[in-house]
């Protein structure tokens, strides 16, 4: 058994694993929908594939959590994964077609899928030391530093002259220092970090984690997505395609901080602390698309996604058993993902109709959700 100091030690290094990852496929992702186009995709194809990308790599997180309990193979889920994910990225730089380079986009998606719920269920193992919420809200912190530094680093190489497939190439070495740092914690951590002495052939959970299942599905189908928000500030407010840049990379600021600040609030307040970081992302929608107010708007988007992303994570950790908790994870992934995809479609086919459905779609949404997670009594920190 490990003390805090190698625990903290873990969350930080898998952090930076983390940081790494995301200035890798996040400083990608804003130039894919271009760089598709520039093979020759169509907004239908670009749109089909990001959408089906993402949608796979959510079902895939069910189906990892479960494999990973059934092997005991956490480890190995984490680093397969992890390496599909990552050296997909800079390989787009060697597509000489939209179809190839889809399939990169695919696979991508994929390997985040596969290795999450066994991230997940690793650091869990070390959050338990210092606190859940306090584990998963420092991890996030960091994750969210590498959302915000890569695109501005992809930018900058675009800035100078470079090509896309520049940008892509460069993108090699965040990505393989990401995998080496993980071969380091696997080295040095893997007698702490380890699977549990015995694992259980059925979902062992607490008490009330189908409710949580239900209410964070409720929060995910209400939560406005970025590409909506920004292609409404840019069609419907007249800003500039850097002032939306510049508004994403604050939301992506706000995230972050709003991971370590309700992360330490979620270990000595539970849910309510969840639900004090939810609330925000109700006035999203009206602020934006009624009150006309993008900079508040993001502000609490990003303060809601920042607890979307850490604290409830934490707590599937909090209502599932060791011997299960990568089936657990899998699950809250599969759920939560498929009300992304679905809200997002939904949202998509509002905003045609009426942004007044929209906004009542979007407040009721989480507000019942939230609702529900008034109801749920927390396990007492472990």
């Amino acid at each position: 058994m490990w003390g805090k100091g190698r625990a903290y030690r873990f969350i930080f290094l898998m952090g930076f694993v983390s940081l790494l990852s995301d200035f890798t496929y996040e400083g990608a992702k804003g130039i894919i929908g271009p760089y598709l186009a520039f093979l020759g995709a169509s907004a239908f194809t670009v749109s089909f594939i990001s959408g089906l990308s993402e949608l796979a790599g959510y079902w895939l997180r069910l189906l990892g959590g479960f494999l990973s309990d059934r092997l005991r193979l956490y480890w190995g889920f984490t680093l397969f994964g992890y390496a599909l994910n990552l050296l997909s990225v800079p390989l787009l730089g060697f597509a000489k077609s939209w179809q190839f380079a889809g399939l990169l986009v695919f696979l991508e998606r994929a390997g985040k899928g596969i290795r999450t719920p066994s991230r997940d269920t690793l650091l869990s193992q070390a959050t338990a030391q210092v606190g859940h919420g306090k584990g998963f809200g420092l991890h996030e912190f960091l994750d969210q530093l590498g959302a915000l530094s890569g695109p501005l680093a992809v930018s900058l190489v675009l800035f100078l002259g470079f090509g896309y497939q520049t940008a892509f190439l460069f993108l090699f070495l965040p990505a393989l220092l990401a995998l080496s740092l993980l071969l380091y914690a696997k080295n040095l951590y893997q007698n702490e970090v380890s699977p549990p002495a015995s694992v259980s052939r059925r979902l062992e959970v607490k008490s009330g984690f189908y409710a949580y299942l239900f209410a964070s599905f409720l929060v995910g189908l209400g939560f406005l997505q970025f590409p909506l928000i920004g292609y409404y500030m840019e069609k419907g407010l007249g800003l500039s395609s850097y002032q939306v840049a510049l508004l994403f990379a604050l939301a992506m600021a706000v995230d972050a901080l709003s991971a370590l600040f309700f992360g330490y609030l979620f270990d000595r307040a539970g849910f309510y602390a969840l639900v004090l970081g939810l609330l925000p992302g109700i006035f999203a929608a009206p602020l934006l698309l009624y009150f006309n107010q993008p900079h508040m708007a993001v502000l609490l988007w990003g303060i809601a996604m920042g607890v979307q992303e850490s604290i409830m994570r934490s707590a599937v950790a909090k209502l599932s058993s060791a011997s299960a908790r990568g089936s657990a994870y899998g699950l809250f992934h599969f759920f939560y993902g498929a009300s992304l995809f679905m809200g997002g479609l939904l949202a998509g086919m509002l905003y045609e109709y009426s942004l007044n459905y929209l906004i009542l779609f979007s407040v009721i949404a989480q507000l019942l959700g939230v609702l529900i997670l008034l109801k749920i009594k927390l396990p007492q920190p472990s």
